[in-house]
């Protein structure tokens, strides 16, 4: 065993929390231009919507670490579903059609459902009140 497994809880919610706060900074650009109004002429389409709802949500519950392996379940098909409808009809290569978020967003999501949320998380907490 490595010295540095035992940082694995850490490194994990680390990468939850991040990535969270990244998937709700593209929410917050539909709805709310911020930090920049996504750059995208009129108003959105319903299916940029529901992405941004579905974005906002689970980009929220697994920042909390709450419900963290259905929320990324739901937030890893969302991303394969923005790959492959948004940017692959663009081109193959993830690099041109700029993909690469989307892929890196769904592979993210994707180990959390299988890890959990590591460390600093109200999935914890539940977790330990049931126990007790």
């Amino acid at each position: 065993m490595s010295k540095l497994d035992r940082y694995a809880p850490q490194a994990i919610a680390a990468l939850r929390i991040i990535t969270s706060l990244l998937m709700i900074e593209h929410a917050t650009m539909k709805f709310f231009a911020f930090p920049a109004a996504m750059p995208m002429p009129g108003p959105l389409p319903p299916i940029i919507v529901a992405a941004g709802v579905i974005e906002i949500v689970t980009g929220t519950l697994i920042l909390l670490g709450l419900f963290t392996r259905p929320a990324a379940f739901l937030a890893s098909g969302t991303m394969a579903a923005a790959y492959f409808l948004g940017h692959a009809t663009q081109g193959f290569w993830p690099a041109l059609n700029q993909g690469e978020p989307a892929i890196m967003f769904c592979f993210a999501f994707f180990v959390l459902i299988f890890t959990g949320p590591g460390a600093w998380s109200l999935d914890s907490l539940r977790r330990n009140r049931t126990a007790a």
